[in-house]
């Protein structure tokens, strides 16, 4: 592999994500390649709905999803493996930040999440449909 394996987390959702995290830890360690996790939090500063919250709560949401992150990846993972993996934190749709940082990475494979859909999925996509679409690299769909 010629680059780093990108993990997407959801951290809204506790231990939904464990065996993603698993598969794409064994894939990087097998090829001896980085493993890098992300989690994107939803950007409400720029809607309606923004001026709702306080001016620091960006700040609070992201320090708060990027604890979550680490704690996931210590709990499934171990403290030790935890030490090599870098964690990101996107804001924004996730779908788009994931391919981001998969470009910006340079990543070789990207490793995410198949979920049972609702409704409106089906008429938007989920996210992981959108990456696969999209993705200049590998994508591994774990269900």
């Amino acid at each position: 592999m010629s680059g780093p394996v990108l993990c997407a987390l959801d951290v809204s959702n506790p231990h939904r994500d464990d065996e993603v995290l698993r598969r794409a830890a064994q894939i990087a360690a097998l090829d001896g390649a980085q493993l890098d996790v992300i989690t994107v939090v939803p950007d409400y500063g720029m809607s309606v709905v923004g001026s709702f919250f306080g001016s620091g709560h960006h700040d609070t949401l992201e320090a708060e999803a990027r604890r979550l992150l680490n704690v996931l990846v210590i709990e499934v993972l171990g403290e030790e493996v935890n030490k090599t993996v870098r964690h990101l934190v996107s804001t924004g749709n996730a779908y788009d930040e994931i391919l981001r940082a998969a470009k910006a990475d340079g990543a070789a494979l990207i490793v995410i999440g198949a979920h049972k859909p609702d409704f409106s999925d089906y008429l938007l996509g989920p996210n992981a449909a959108r990456v696969v679409r999209h993705a200049k690299c590998s994508v591994m769909v774990v269900r």
